[in-house]
């Protein structure tokens, strides 16, 4: 159907017209609400104290969630909001990585606020049209797009029958739609979910990107912990935000100059270093996957395993020979990292687009380890064909990857059956099965409804159902807080498990890995030292999701002397970096200690909201034991050499003369008080009590004892 065709069936339900002004030291300092609901449309002013206390970025969306909620505001209650804010240094073109905004919400998941950063155009878009968030409510009768007019400073709110649903059509559609022509491409992003996201709790979102050399409209994801189950249940089909074009100086930054400066030193050790580093512009993240099981960290059959000998199949040089080379891979305007690979042309073999050729973005090492290695499955062309699927069904892929290899294990312990299935033999390397049980999720149909629930939702089930072993089920899920593990190995880092267990949000990367300072090189040996890692990091990668920056600039090359600082961890001279640009941007007062500190506030602020909804205490942050250590006879004695070494040498159990699940006890007794251990060293660092709870005397001291903060917690001290 023709685009004048779609537009000829949409009904216009609401026009709101808005003064603009240009914005100043990286802000608007306005928001926009709109209801989908009952179709209200105002502008909100930012307090000065907002502005002071939550920056902006998952700060102000954490703000006006709170605001706009109360703490029973379930996730599909029309109350619920959906926040997508970039940051003050959102936008800029002279310096790599500066196009992430974040999206939160109260997620389907895990009842609990979710955080999701996700590149593309939009959230630097929405800035540039005059807002520094969008605050989304309510829920509409029929399937709506939200248009936000940056050239005539209009919004519109319109209904769209016929669009869509799913991602790479929608994105497509809507971008012609909305440009005068093919060179004003550039200037239209879309936001959108996907058939899957109708029908599941693992929905994500899409920001749409138009790649000027290819000719093409392409995706990044807001992926984690259901967001785009809520876009849906609002019966938001779309957003989409048109400006003028991006050039100069829209930020109105302090200091231009000093931005430069950082930007082309970052792009020298782009050109000069990243060949030999990282190989980010060839392969993107994707180059970690034969890394990753070199050093026995790539999840391998439900994280039983770290590593495979059909790793070549899907290691980096796979990648490389698919993905198109020698193109400007960036997905905001200036970044240098180029690490947005692509499969182009992809001719799709299963399900309603097969036949269709289309690009793929990625796969990345999280879809790579998550679709392919964790599923037992090393097939390129399958990860590829997953990574497409999931994009545009709406489907987070590392919430898949994880979900999926559950499945897998469970089936091949009797858990599952092909009778509980609906007949899919859902066994490790399945990747038919697995295609079509995806498949179902976009459809709503058969154990695709069940699989769409998520890991948690699906150990319930099966434990009511008396379907396995309730601690066996438990142990294998690897799940926290309700949020699926990304796609790493952290049974020999009790850090990592920190990092992944002891979050806000449940087990996501972007908080904390610190898999090689402590597994591989051994920085951080002590309790302190590893509570001290998982204080810094949480806090500086929280700042990035402040400010609208990308992490993938500040380590993923490093300079050449980085290795001879005191702290080549990190990255000193790329801190150094972010503290000019934020004060060149801003003219705040600003060094790396404040950074910390602007990040404590905010990182503490959700803890309290998560503690005022009836989560964020220490049973909430228990880990999987799978996570941990070994679940099973067979992947100790996959092991077995090393872990009857550490029982000697760390557990002072003599191994010689004992069973396998002997063995497998003492040292689960030992992981699990060293975890315990780890929860008090990190609480105590953080300024929490021995329960999880921010104490008053720290809330005091970083100004985050707001009244209404206060309230949540003086009970808990």
């Amino acid at each position: 159907m023709n685009i004048e065709k779609l537009k000829e069936k949409h009904t216009m339900l609401k026009e709101w017209n808005y003064d603009w002004k240009p914005l100043d030291k990286g802000y608007t300092d306005k928001v926009l609400y709109i209801n989908v609901g009952t179709t209200d449309i105002s502008e909100k002013g930012v307090p000065a104290e907002v502005k002071e206390k939550f920056i902006g970025g998952k700060g102000y969306g954490l703000r006006l969630l709170w605001d706009a909620t109360t703490p029973r505001t379930a996730w599909n209650d029309p109350d619920n909001e959906i926040v997508i804010s970039s940051g003050p240094v959102g936008g800029i073109t002279q310096y790599s990585g500066t196009g992430k905004s974040l999206v939160v919400t109260i997620s389907p998941q895990t009842d609990q606020v979710i955080d999701s950063n996700v590149g593309g155009f939009f959230g630097p878009f929405l800035k540039f049209a005059g807002y520094d968030a969008l605050e989304l409510q309510g829920k509409a009768e029929k399937d709506v797009v939200i248009y936000i007019d940056g050239i005539n400073h209009k919004i519109e709110i319109f209904e769209a029958p016929l669009e869509g649903p799913d991602s790479h059509v929608l994105a497509e559609q809507l971008t012609e739609m909305f440009a005068d022509d093919e060179r004003d491409m550039k200037n239209v992003a879309v936001v959108s979910a996907g058939s899957a996201a109708d029908n599941s709790l693992i929905g994500m979102l899409n920001f749409s990107f138009y790649d000027p050399k290819r000719k093409k409209v392409r995706l990044k994801q807001a992926g984690r912990g259901g967001i785009g189950t809520v876009f849906r249940d609002k019966k938001i089909k779309a957003l989409v935000c048109k400006v003028p074009g991006v050039k100069g100086n829209l930020n109105n930054v302090v200091d231009l100059e000093a931005i430069k400066e950082r930007g082309k030193r970052f792009n020298r050790e782009m050109r000069e270093l990243d060949d030999e580093q990282c190989q980010m512009k060839q392969v993107g993240t994707a180059h970690l996957m034969e890394i990753m099981n070199d050093h026995d960290l790539l999840p391998v059959n439900n994280y039983k395993f770290g590593s495979h000998p059909d790793i070549a199949n899907i290691d980096s040089n796979a990648w490389k020979q698919r993905f198109t080379q020698g193109v400007p891979d960036g997905c905001w305007i200036g970044c240098n990292m180029s690490c947005a690979k692509a499969v182009d042309d992809y001719e799709v073999q299963t399900g309603p687009y097969a036949g269709e050729k289309v690009i793929v973005d990625g796969p990345e090492y999280e879809n790579a380890g998550g679709l392919g290695s964790n599923c037992g499955i090393f097939d390129a062309e399958h990860i590829i064909e997953a990574n497409f699927y999931c994009d545009t069904y709406g489907i987070c892929t590392i919430t898949w990857g994880t979900l999926m290899a559950f499945i897998m294990e469970c089936y091949e312990n009797g858990i599952l059956n092909e009778e509980r299935t609906g007949g899919l033999k859902l066994n490790f390397g399945n990747k038919e099965a697995a295609m079509e049980l995806l498949h179902q999720v976009s459809r709503g149909e058969g154990f695709g409804k069940i699989a769409g629930m998520g890991v948690r939702k699906m150990k319930e089930l099966f434990i009511k159902n008396g379907w396995g072993d309730p601690a066996f089920i438990n142990d294998i899920g690897m799940e926290n807080k309700g949020l699926e593990y990304s796609q790493y190995m952290s049974k020999e880092s009790l850090a990592q498990q920190g990092g992944f267990a002891l979050t806000n949000k449940g087990p996501q990367h972007d908080e904390a890995w610190l898999i090689f300072m402590d597994m591989v090189n051994n920085q951080i040996p002590s309790f302190e030292d590893k509570a001290e890692a998982l204080h810094y990091f949480p806090m500086f990668r929280t700042w990035f999701g402040l400010v609208g920056l990308c992490k993938l600039p500040w380590n993923d090359v490093e300079p050449v002397t980085n290795a001879e600082t005191d702290e080549p961890a990190k990255v000193p001279e790329h801190v150094d970096n972010y503290v000019t640009i934020y004060k060149a941007v801003t003219g705040r007062e600003f060094d790396k200690d404040r950074l910390v500190e602007d990040s404590e506030r905010v990182y503490n602020f959700q803890r309290v909201f998560n503690i005022r909804r009836g989560y964020g205490l220490r049973k909430h942050d228990a880990q999987p034991y799978r996570a941990a250590g070994p679940v099973t006879a067979e992947e100790f004695e996959s092991r077995a050499e090393r872990y009857d070494k550490q029982l000697k040498e760390q557990v002072g159990f003599d191994p010689a003369g004992k069973t396998t699940q002997e063995k497998m006890a003492a040292l689960r007794a030992y992981r699990e008080n060293r975890y315990g251990q780890l929860q008090d060293a990190v609480y105590k660092r953080r300024g929490w009590n021995a329960n999880g709870v921010p104490r008053l005397d720290f809330l005091k001291k970083i100004g985050m004892d707001l009244p209404e903060v206060v309230e949540v917690v003086k009970d808990l001290q």
